[in-house]
């Protein structure tokens, strides 16, 4: 029963994205304190964990959802330096991309304590 209910495809994958949401808050930080650090290039995570596991999703499999690597840092491709010391953080860019990642963080965590309260239920017959 209870292994039924962490093995359900929308729990593993609402595990998968918490991870990448705490991993990104990490590289953001990380942006922010060294937004002037001369050619400093801006960290995020890597773009082939979001595209494996969505594919993932899409094939409706939660053995394979499960089997997506754990994402990762890598060098934002995307970020360009936009002055002459080579840095390609901005500041406002990583502020805004922090408050998503908040936000996102916050719904990932609520659908996580939602089975639990679940769990909650079934072992003690309340909520």
């Amino acid at each position: 029963m209870i292994q039924s209910l962490f093995n359900q495809s929308n729990y593993v994958v609402t595990k998968k994205l918490l991870d990448a949401t705490v991993m990104r808050h990490q590289a953001i930080a990380g942006n922010l304190a060294n937004v002037e650090t001369p050619n400093y290039k801006r960290l995020d995570v890597s773009p082939s964990f979001q595209a494996q596991l969505v594919n993932a999703v899409k094939a409706g499999d939660s053995s394979r959802i499960a089997s997506v690597a754990a994402p990762s840092l890598t060098e934002d491709p995307t970020a360009v330096a936009s002055n002459r010391d080579g840095n390609s953080v901005n500041l406002e860019q990583e502020m805004l991309a922090m408050n998503e990642n908040s936000l996102a963080h916050a719904l990932e965590t609520q659908l996580i304590s939602g089975s639990m309260l679940k769990l909650r239920m079934a072992i003690t017959g309340r909520g």
